[in-house]
């Protein structure tokens, strides 16, 4: 469930990349990139888990695909605390540097 909501995110944050005028004023490649590093991750985890397990991997208790689905949701937003902490730092509009150069 995990790979599935990164999948889903990464999937719409490429869409609005791609379809968005000021892609690169608000740093929305960064944000793209950020959730196919993690959809990749979880990928890499389920190759393996399913190594492991087999089709055993597939049965699962709702507890358990509750706790992937929370991990899930909390890994998206950690990516947008991410990437806010970029656009913070990159300033494309000046914002913060007229709020606190202001005299």
């Amino acid at each position: 469930m995990t790979l599935l909501i990164t999948i889903i995110a990464a999937v719409i944050a490429t869409i609005v990349w791609y379809t968005n005028e000021q892609r690169d004023t608000y740093k929305l490649g960064t944000l793209s990139l950020i959730y196919w590093g993690a959809s990749l991750m979880w990928l890499m985890d389920f190759v393996f888990e399913y190594a492991e397990l087999k089709a055993d991997y597939f049965v699962q208790e709702f507890a358990d695909i509750l706790n992937d689905s929370l991990l899930g949701l909390a890994v998206v937003a950690l990516g947008l605390v991410a990437w806010i902490i970029v656009l913070m730092i990159k300033d494309p509009k000046g914002v913060f540097k007229k709020k606190f150069l202001k005299k």
